[in-house]
């Protein structure tokens, strides 16, 4: 990974604007980066993510027409042809209005040519469910988009991840999925370093240690799983959070290595539990030869649409206390 031309400091950022450092920096760093989207340019997006970008950097950052189709259509052909298109997809549903132009034609640049030509693509979106969210702006697609050979994806949950992995994915000449959340987007301000050297793709964090059981989480989960983690700690259960906020590439190696040590295994994610990345998971410490205490769990949302009801999306959405639930049960070895 090429060093940063942005000098590094320290900054007290929220998620949303750790993101938007990692865009400035970007746009400093490389000429040929492009960041356009609908809203993006002059409102400085719907979540202010993109703030400031339109003023300091002219028409390389540009609001488009209500088209993903096209948004992602022309980012696949500037790739190829040089630049460096960052492009924001205001919500991961819509992101399936552009499906043929991610899945088909993004994913295979690289294959199809021979490896002559590569699509340094970064696609940034959002999702996961938020008061009144409803049906058609609350689903989690991970796994949809993990299924496809030539696509990375990644999902931070803490503001230094935001910056750093968005920085590590337009410096990839791989088409990226970055995946955010708009519930960590004005949360709590944290020390962020920016500038700092290009990280590469992959890796896990541990959240929290145990012994006891492992928690396999991302995004916006991972602090749920963490306060679930420090409830039972004070029951006297230790549970080991591992986030993998890179989903590919996936540390498989990390995860394999705590079910080991810990003999019971639980995924935690907000996407519906069938079809979930969570089987895969669960798949490859299986495939790995694991001998676990207790058959492995899926913590997700349940395969219903989400309701527009607060309340009662709040009850199908995977809580601390849920979690921590289904944790002791695991832990305990009771019926489910």
């Amino acid at each position: 990974m090429p060093e940063s031309t942005v000098s590094e400091t320290t900054r007290k950022l929220s998620y949303g604007e750790a993101v938007n450092a990692a865009l400035h920096r970007l746009m400093e760093e490389l000429p040929e980066t492009l960041v356009y989207g609908e809203d993006v340019g002059v409102p400085g997006g719907v979540f202010g993510v993109t703030r400031g970008l339109r003023k300091q950097y002219g028409d390389r950052a540009f609001d488009t027409p209500i088209s993903e189709s096209a948004i992602l259509g022309s980012a696949v052909g500037a790739a190829m042809m040089g630049r460096r298109p960052v492009v924001e997809i205001m919500w991961a549903d819509f992101s399936l209005v552009a499906l043929d132009q991610i899945v088909n034609q993004a994913a295979n640049v690289r294959y199809v040519s021979g490896g002559r030509l590569a699509a340094p693509l970064t696609i940034r979106t959002q999702q996961g469910n938020g008061p009144g969210a409803c049906a058609q702006h609350s689903q989690c697609l991970e796994a949809l988009f993990l299924h496809v050979p030539g696509l990375r994806v990644c999902m931070p949950s803490t503001s230094q991840d935001a910056h750093d992995l968005l920085v590590t994915a337009v410096h990839s000449d791989d088409p990226v999925l970055v995946v955010e959340n708009r519930t960590l987007y004005f949360g709590a301000k944290e020390e962020v370093r920016v500038g700092g050297p290009v990280l590469p793709m992959g890796g896990s964090r541990i959240r929290h240690e145990g012994s006891d059981a492992t928690v396999v989480t991302w995004g916006a989960m991972t602090w749920r799983a963490v306060e679930a983690a420090r409830t039972l700690a004070l029951e006297g259960f230790g549970v080991e959070v591992v986030e993998t906020p890179w989903l590919n590439p996936f540390d498989t190696g990390a995860v394999v290595g705590s079910a080991r040590r810990t003999g019971r295994l639980a995924v935690v994610h907000e996407a519906n539990v069938t079809g979930g990345f969570g089987a895969e998971v669960v798949a490859r410490v299986a495939g790995a030869g694991v001998a676990l205490k207790a058959p492995p769990i899926r913590v997700g949302t349940p395969d219903v649409r989400m309701p527009a009801a607060p309340v009662l999306a709040q009850e199908l959405v995977p809580d601390a206390r849920r979690i921590a639930d289904e944790l002791r049960t695991l832990i305990l070895g009771g019926s489910r």
